[in-house]
């Protein structure tokens, strides 16, 4: 059974950090595509960054550009989010997700497992 738990989210004020780590257990993550996406109350998820299988391709949204990364540690099952310079409007769940494929997807259907979510709330 694949499970996917993130960690790392908390208050924190703008224009601060955190690092969120989704850890993966049930099946190795080297061959897979891995993402982060987001919700906020009463908006759609939406996409935050994506890495394929071996972490040399990566692609962010735009609002986050600049200021997150996405990184992967193939060796201890985990991905992880760096977020920096961090904005009021970032403030959501953020949910890891894993393909069953080596190449990412913006498209959150395209994801098989699925982590419960950390909140992430930025104060102004």
């Amino acid at each position: 059974q694949v499970q996917l738990t993130e960690s790392g989210g908390g208050v924190v004020q703008a224009g601060g950090s955190l690092r969120l780590s989704c850890v993966v257990s049930g099946r190795a993550i080297a061959n897979y595509a891995m993402a982060w996406f987001r919700q906020a109350p009463g908006k759609e998820r939406e996409l935050v960054a994506r890495t394929n299988y071996g972490g040399s391709l990566t692609d962010y949204a735009d609002s986050v550009k600049g200021r997150f990364t996405i990184s992967r540690s193939n060796m201890r099952n985990t991905l992880y989010l760096q977020m920096t310079s961090l904005k009021p409007e970032d403030t959501a769940i953020y949910t890891c997700a894993q393909r069953q494929y080596s190449n990412s997807s913006p498209d959150p259907n395209a994801y098989s497992y699925w982590g419960q979510g950390t909140q992430v709330t930025v104060s102004s």
